[in-house]
């Protein structure tokens, strides 16, 4: 299972580690405490050392009820810093974690190499199609609604099931209009409550009936900190308990605030399985 980016093959078979370069004032983990592009690079350069194979960058907090901003502004944070890495570290694989087209581009154009939309074509009309002509692979989240109202629209007749059936229609739209390399994110904590967060990865390895990468990004979330009744700051332990999960039910990719534990789940557990 590979997929290209920037003409290189990048095979999924052995699971990946995507760090989480958030650059927004409010993300619900770790916003506010970057402020310039010093710091940003120190922080991708930390996650590279540590062996993140993917830095996926956001402009955009998507945490529940996260202040709306501009497209401009959205561009306007997220542009010098792409710039910025790929001049420091030109073989970076950046993943640009935006839902806007016009985001989208302009950033792939200077060197991103892929595209990480949470809304998966929903609040763009044009982004799939964006994506198509730019050729770059295309992650794909379940969410319903929008960062202000997803955490209301959570009433599923099978939760499993209506997102396997989401996924279905996302690809036929993506094949048709000549997307090459999908992946799938089942979204968790995204229009789901805590007991579906964990329905949804109990029933994980079901979306490998999709024929698809699938990216897994529970760190530090609030299925997490909120079930032992702490803060994200302290679910690291946790999230590397569900991080292990995953990769034991089909995940190919872990996005995660902690590279180096997450880096070491995958080693130990492709030693376990050799």
């Amino acid at each position: 299972m590979y997929i290209n980016c920037k003409g290189h093959l990048i095979d999924l078979s052995t699971p990946k580690v995507m760090g989480i370069l958030n650059i927004t004032p409010d993300s619900f983990y770790d916003g506010g405490q970057r402020q310039n592009l010093e710091e940003h690079l120190q922080q991708a350069d930390k996650m590279l050392q540590e062996g993140a194979d993917f830095i996926d960058i956001g402009a955009y907090s998507s945490r529940p009820g996260a202040t709306d901003i501009s497209e401009a502004e959205e561009l306007q944070r997220i542009l010098p810093v792409v710039e910025v890495l790929i001049k420091k570290f030109p073989n970076i694989i950046i993943s640009v974690d935006t839902f806007r087209s016009e985001v989208a581009r302009p950033c792939v154009e200077a060197g991103a190499a892929m595209i990480n939309d949470i809304s998966a074509g929903n609040l763009d009309d044009k982004m799939m199609a964006t994506v198509a002509k730019l050729q770059v692979p295309y992650i794909m989240m379940h969410m319903r609604g929008n960062p202000q109202t997803m955490k209301d629209l959570n009433q599923y007749e099978d939760l499993t099931k209506d997102i396997l059936f989401y996924f279905s229609e996302k690809i036929d739209r993506a094949r048709e209009l000549g997307i090459n390399d999908l992946i799938i994110d089942p979204g968790f904590g995204f229009s789901k409550n805590i007991s579906q967060n964990f329905e949804l990865l109990s029933h994980l390895e079901l979306f490998k009936n999709l024929d698809l990468p699938i990216l897994s990004g529970l760190s530090r979330k609030s299925l997490i900190y909120k079930t032992f009744h702490t803060t994200p700051e302290e679910a690291l332990n946790g999230t590397t308990v569900l991080n292990t999960v995953s990769l034991l039910k089909g995940a190919n990719i872990l996005r995660v605030h902690d590279v180096k534990e997450a880096v070491e789940c995958v080693k130990l557990l492709q030693q376990l399985k050799n």
